[in-house]
Parts: C-alpha cells; sequence; structure tokens
C-alpha cells in the first residue's frame, strides 16, 4: 500500500481512501505529533482521532531508549520497520508490528512519517489476508465543550447527590454543553443527513439519546470533581435503539473545560456501513431529482430564542413580532439554508446549490409577512405551515408558489427544517380563467333565465306604468277645472312618484340579474333574498293561480354570500316547480318556501311543489350539467345552481316528498349575526 502525503492529512480530502484501509495508518510530523489517525488506528488502540491528532505519540509510547533509539534511527535512514508497544484506551499495553518511512524535504530535511501498522500476533493465533476493520468497530467520538455547562456542574458537586430536581439539573448540563467536533461514526450515527459542519457549536442535547443523557451528565461532573486530564470515566449503557450495549468513555482534555466522549458499541443493525451509505445514496439521489424544490433548513439559532421568549412568558409570539421586527431580521440573517435539491437550484435560477446554501433570508425577499407566518409557526410547536405567498428568483422574477413548512418534531430534536417550494404560477392563472368562464357562464344562465321570464318582466313593468300613466291623466283632468282641487292632484303626483319609484325597483332588480359582473359577497338576510327572488315570478304565479305558502324562520343569522347569484338560485329552483305544477288544474298547485338553522346552525332554504317529483332514475343526475328531461331544455340551470351554493360553502340536495312532488334544499354557513 502506498500513499502520496503532502502537508497534514486531516486537512486532505483527498487521501479519506486511507479511512477504509484495514492496516493502522497514522501521519506524524518529524517531531511526532500526530497529524492523521485513520479508523484501523482507533480498533488498534482504542484512541479517538479527535483525542489524539495534534498530540504527541510519546504520551501512548514506552519512554525507553528502545523507542528513543528506533525514532533517531527512522529519521536518519528513512525507513524503520519493527514493533512497538503502545498504551491503549483502556490502559493497557498493546504490541504492534509496523512500518515507519519518513518524506524528506527537497533540501533534505525530514519532513512527515508515514506509519502502517496491525496488531502483534501471539504464538496461536494465525494472521490472515483479511484483516479489515469494519467501520462500525470504530468508536463515536466527541469534543465537547462545558464552559456553558460549568456553573451547574460545580453546583451539583457541591451539592447532595440525594437533592431533589437533581436529574433536571443533569439534562441541563448536557443541553448546555456544546459540540466542538464529532468524527464520522457520530455524524452517521446520530447527525441525519446534516454533517459535521451543521453539528458544530449546536447543544449536546440535540443529538445525544434522551435515555442516557442523565449518565453522560454524571460523567461529566465525575470527570470535572476529579479535575484530572486524561483520567478515564466509563459507563455502560443500554441498548438505544442506535448502539447495541454501548459503552461511554469520558475523559478532561489538557484544554480548559474541553471534553472527549467516546462511545463504543455494535450498530442494531448488522448491515454494514457501506450499505447504509448507499442507502442515503439513494435517498439523496430520489430527492436530488423530485419535481419539486426542497430545501433544508437549520433554525436551530432561532430556536433557542424562542425557547428562551417562552420561559419569559411570552405567549402572543404574533403581537411580540409587530413590536419586535428586528427579531424577523435576525432570523433572515441566522436561520440558514444547509442542502437543496436540483429543483430549487432552478426555480432560484440558481447557478448551483452553492448560491442558495447560507442564510435563508432570500426565500422571503418578497414576502415578510411569509417569514412571520412560518416562525409563529414553529413557536407555536405546529407540526408544519403552508400558504400561498411569492418568491423573488435571483434573476429579480416574481413568482406565485406553494410554500409548505414542515418543522422538526420532538423528541428526535434534530432542528432540520424543510422547505417545500411549487411553483404555482400557471395554476393561478388557469384557475383565474376558470372562475372568468364560470362567472361568464352563470351570467349566460341568468339570461337565459330572463328570456323565459319575459311576459312576467313586461307584466311587472307594464303595472306601474299603467298605473303612472292613470294617475298622470286624472290628474291632468283635475288641474284643467275652473277651480282646481290641488289636493287631489297632490295625491294623485304622489301615487305617480311611488309608480315610478316600483317600476325603478323592477328595471334595477332586472339589470342586476342581467349585468355581467364579479361576485360580491356580503352579509345577507336570506329571507329578504328569497322574498326578492318571488318578484320576479309574482306574473307567472298569479297567471297559473298556483298557490305560495311561506315559513320563513325569525332571528335568524346572517349569511355572507353575493346577492345576485343566490338570487339566481332561488328563481331557478322555484322556476322547476312552476313547471312542474304545469300539468295540475288550475289552483291545485301549491310551492312551500321554508327558512331556517339546522342542527349545525347552518341557514337552509328549501322550496317543495305538489308536483309529480323526480322520477327515480334521475335524481342522482339532477345537478350534472346539461342533464334535461325537457325537451326544449338546455340542462344549465340546476348545474348552475349546484356550482353557486357549492361557491358559498354550501350544498343543495334533491328529493321526492313524502307527501308527494319534489323537494329541493340548499344550505349556507351563517356569520353568527342575526338579520334585522
Amino acid at each position: 500500500m502506498t500513499l502520496t502525503v503532502s502537508g497534514a492529512m486531516a486537512a486532505r480530502p483527498d487521501l479519506h481512501i486511507a479511512d477504509m484501509a484495514s492496516d493502522s495508518v497514522i501521519i506524524l510530523d518529524h517531531a511526532g505529533t500526530v497529524q492523521y489517525w485513520n479508523p484501523a488506528s482507533e480498533a488498534l488502540y482504542g484512541w479517538p482521532a479527535l483525542t489524539i491528532v495534534g498530540q504527541s505519540i510519546d504520551r501512548l509510547s514506552e519512554q525507553n531508549d528502545k523507542e528513543q533509539n528506533h525514532w533517531r534511527l527512522l529519521l536518519q535512514e528513512g525507513v524503520w520497520q519493527g514493533q512497538v508497544t503502545r498504551r491503549n484506551f483502556s490502559g493497557t499495553l498493546v504490541t504492534a508490528d509496523v512500518r515507519q518511512y519518513v518524506r524528506f524535504h527537497a533540501d533534505g530535511t525530514p519532513g512527515e512519517v508515514v506509519e502502517y501498522g496491525r496488531r502483534s500476533l501471539t504464538q496461536n493465533e494465525s494472521g490472515g489476508s483479511d484483516w479489515h476493520i469494519p467501520d462500525r468497530l470504530t468508536a463515536a467520538s466527541w469534543e465537547i465543550d462545558i464552559s456553558d455547562a460549568r456553573t451547574i456542574i460545580e453546583e451539583i458537586i457541591a451539592a447532595d447527590s440525594a437533592e431533589v430536581g437533581r436529574e433536571a439539573r443533569l439534562f441541563d448540563i448536557v443541553q448546555a454543553a456544546r459540540v466542538i467536533d464529532v468524527n464520522d461514526r457520530t455524524v452517521r450515527l446520530v447527525g441525519g443527513n446534516r454533517g459535521r459542519a451543521v453539528m458544530i457549536g449546536q447543544s449536546v442535547a440535540a443529538f445525544w439519546p434522551l435515555d442516557s443523557r442523565a449518565i453522560l451528565a454524571d460523567l461529566l461532573v465525575e470527570a470535572a470533581s476529579a479535575n484530572t486530564p486524561g483520567k478515564i470515566c466509563r459507563r455502560q449503557l443500554a441498548s438505544d435503539g442506535i448502539l447495541r450495549e454501548p459503552v461511554v468513555t469520558l475523559w478532561l482534555s489538557d484544554r480548559p473545560n474541553r471534553v472527549f466522549v467516546a462511545v463504543n458499541g455494535t450498530a442494531d443493525d448488522d448491515r454494514s456501513y457501506l450499505y447504509l451509505r448507499a442507502s442515503e445514496a439513494r435517498y439523496r439521489k430520489l430527492i436530488h431529482y423530485m419535481p419539486t424544490a426542497l430545501l433544508q433548513v437549520d433554525a436551530s439559532n432561532m430556536g433557542k430564542i424562542y425557547a428562551g421568549l417562552k420561559s419569559s412568558g411570552v405567549e402572543d409570539f404574533s403581537q411580540y413580532l409587530d413590536d419586535h421586527p428586528e427579531l424577523l431580521d435576525l432570523a433572515n440573517e441566522t436561520v440558514t439554508v444547509t442542502d437543496v435539491n436540483r429543483r430549487a437550484v432552478e426555480m432560484f435560477a440558481g447557478n448551483s446549490a452553492l448560491d442558495l446554501n447560507g442564510p435563508a433570508g432570500f426565500l422571503f425577499a418578497a414576502s415578510r409577512a411569509t417569514l412571520k407566518n412560518v416562525m409563529v409557526g414553529r413557536f407555536n410547536g405546529q407540526a408544519s405551515h403552508s400558504e400561498l405567498t411569492k418568491i423573488r428568483t435571483f434573476d429579480g422574477r416574481i413568482v406565485d408558489v406553494q410554500l409548505s413548512v414542515t418543522y422538526p418534531i420532538p423528541p428526535g430534536e434534530l432542528d432540520v427544517t424543510i422547505f417545500s417550494v411549487q411553483d404555482v404560477t400557471t395554476q393561478l392563472q388557469m384557475e383565474a380563467q376558470l372562475r372568468q368562464l364560470q362567472a361568464d357562464f352563470t351570467h349566460a344562465a341568468r339570461i337565459s333565465t330572463l328570456g323565459e321570464l319575459t311576459t312576467s318582466i313586461a307584466h311587472e313593468v307594464n303595472q306601474p306604468l299603467a298605473a303612472i300613466l292613470t294617475n298622470a291623466e286624472t290628474s291632468l283632468r283635475w288641474l284643467s277645472r275652473e277651480d282646481p282641487n290641488l289636493a287631489k292632484v297632490k295625491e294623485l303626483t304622489t301615487r305617480i312618484a311611488a309608480g315610478a319609484r316600483r317600476a325603478n325597483d323592477i328595471v334595477q332588480r332586472i339589470r342586476g340579474m342581467a349585468a355581467k359582473r364579479q361576485p360580491e359577497r356580503s352579509a345577507l338576510d336570506i329571507n329578504k333574498v328569497a322574498q326578492e327572488s318571488l318578484s320576479f315570478l309574482r306574473h307567472e304565479i298569479e297567471s297559473r293561480n298556483i298557490r305560495i305558502s311561506t315559513a320563513f324562520g325569525r332571528d335568524m343569522p346572517q349569511s355572507e354570500g353575493d346577492r345576485i347569484q343566490l338570487q339566481q338560485v332561488i328563481v331557478n329552483l322555484l322556476l322547476n316547480s312552476i313547471q312542474a305544477l304545469a300539468t295540475q288544474r288550475l289552483g291545485d298547485g301549491l310551492i312551500t318556501i321554508r327558512t331556517g338553522t339546522d342542527d349545525k346552525n347552518r341557514l337552509f332554504l328549501s322550496i317543495r311543489d305538489t308536483g309529480p317529483g323526480i322520477p327515480d332514475a334521475h335524481i342522482d343526475r339532477i345537478f350534472e350539467g346539461f342533464f334535461t328531461t325537457k325537451e326544449d331544455g338546455l340542462g344549465i340551470g340546476l348545474g348552475i345552481c349546484h356550482s353557486i351554493v357549492m361557491a358559498h360553502d354550501g350544498f343543495i340536495t334533491a328529493s321526492n316528498h313524502e307527501e308527494g312532488g319534489a323537494e329541493f334544499c340548499f344550505t349556507l354557513p351563517a356569520m353568527g349575526k342575526p338579520a334585522a
């Protein structure tokens, strides 16, 4: 096995191939300081790379003349092969067969030393060709800063070990401790897919399994109490679903408030990490090529702020943000995007993922209100949040998107937030066109209905016009007398004005039905809307001698809706009932109109007639568009009624009454405020 070495190996990603070597591979400088320590070295000597890199190899070696002579010989000859004895993780001695090579600088001075080694075999052991060190046998290593936990640790050391609330204080220690560094195995076991860089600087509690946090804190207290760098503190842990029968070992570093932790154990999943890495690669590939833009966001910094605000008594976080808008600016700067898929890069018009990784403020450049909503959702403990909003791309375009946010869920506590961004610009344009088509269709249906009511409309208008004409002629006769009766003329003029107002009301109602306009929602009295609708059909009803029975509910709540559209529904239903009574003798037909509230406090209006009813074969299709049993019918009236009621968040039904005839009923949500 040969390696090309240049510079400290710990900083060289191209030398990670040595991580897979079955031999122990150690890189030292010419003074014997460890520069690189591969997983096989961890397995051989037990010491995690985190604790050894930067330390002198003399700390592990026996200080005798033999060791010193071999090192001098190595630097002189450039190569040495033999046995070395070093202390392992548990303090016992390990004898290893090693080969050491020196890389000399151009001026002939010694540079780095590369060492290959493996455990020396005893007489009863035989070597094999496969001496692979499985990745799962290396320790999960941590370097932890306990500066912020020092006060709590000292309080616990000074207090009685049986102190009430001690366990909660132990949890506080783990919460206050910060991750300085971790090795690859720790990242794979507890870091999710975020990587080492995101773990560094965060609370140890964000990653350490909940069930063993008290044990970790106990070990921290024990090590701090002994206050002896290098003194080993060890504890057996229960299997936690990550490792089987893990052992945690902890010791103080030479540097103040620095602690090394190593966790040894076999993964509960016996599959190799190569398999797991391949599985993760497949998962990441799947996410990378998804058609929806996905962004992984680290909001851990804001999570600490939220926790502090909650502990200080803040409940209405929305109002708090209104009073402290600088918190929105802080979130824009400190919340970071840590990973994105290909679609996200395309949507934001970036050149690569590097354009998106970093502060997440660009997500909310077009809508600061969206940032506020996302923060409020996280503060309130929601599992997710979704809203229609806008984003600004890097090339300056404004895009309509459906933004969905999935927040981290305890007890996992990995503060990973996932943003899903879907471009809905085309969808919104199509929906706007569809609404326009529906409006046009509804308008056409109203015009069609008015066409059927031409005779009734003419009769309604002619009545006040005829009265105006009669009163005007009579008024002129009274004025033409030698002694004009001004009192009578005044009375007749008042009647003329009333007739004109009635005619104007009729014309305005017809214009309202005929006008092409966008729906306008307002508070409505359903009883009044029903009465206005009846006025359109007064002549039809009277000319056919149909009786009308009304039972309007009292103290009815109002509903929000479009007056003209709801009139259209009622007129269509009444017109259907009138046509259903066409075959009955004059005077036999009866239409009953009822309003009220149901058991769910929804408004209802029902129209029942005494006609032949709806054929059973047709009742399930009655609201289908263009379905009709009339030879000259278009089949759009009831379909329009259905779409209008549904657009008002209500529903409509058709049935045959047990006493005969058809009954149509629709409901609307109530606003709660009683109508006048």
